[in-house]
C-alpha cells in the first residue's frame, strides 16, 4: 500500500472515530432522557392533585391523563431515536473495528 492510500485510510479512521464518539455521546444522553422520562412517569402516576408539564418553554397546568399520555409519547420518542442511534453507533464501531485492523495490517507490511 502507498503512503498516501495510508495516510488517508489514517484520516478516515480518525474521522469515523470522530463520528463514534459523537454518536456515543447522543447514545449517552437519549439513555439518560429514556431513564428521566421513565422516573416521571413513576412520580406522575402516584401524583395527586394539580399536574405541571414542561410544554416547549414554558409550564403548563393539565390534566393528569392528558400528562401521562404527552410524556409517553416523548418516551416513545427517545426510544426510537435511541434504537436509531444505537443501530448508528454499531455500525460505525464495525467501520472502525475493520478500518483499524486494515491499517494495522498495512503498517505491518511496510514494515516487512
Amino acid at each position: 500500500m502507498e503512503r498516501a492510500e495510508l495516510e488517508k485510510l489514517t484520516r478516515d479512521y480518525q474521522i469515523l472515530q470522530e463520528q463514534l464518539h459523537a454518536l456515543g455521546v447522543q447514545k449517552e444522553q437519549f439513555g439518560l432522557q429514556k431513564e428521566e422520562h421513565k422516573e416521571a412517569l413513576v412520580e406522575l402516576e402516584k401524583a395527586t392533585g394539580k399536574i405541571f408539564l414542561s410544554v416547549g418553554g414554558a409550564i403548563v397546568e393539565m390534566p393528569k391523563a392528558e400528562a401521562v399520555k404527552k410524556l409517553k409519547e416523548r418516551q416513545e420518542t427517545v426510544e426510537m431515536r435511541l434504537s436509531l442511534v444505537t443501530k448508528q453507533h454499531d455500525e460505525f464501531a464495525k467501520k472502525e473495528k475493520s478500518l483499524r485492523e486494515e491499517i494495522t495490517a498495512a503498517l505491518k507490511q511496510q514494515k516487512a
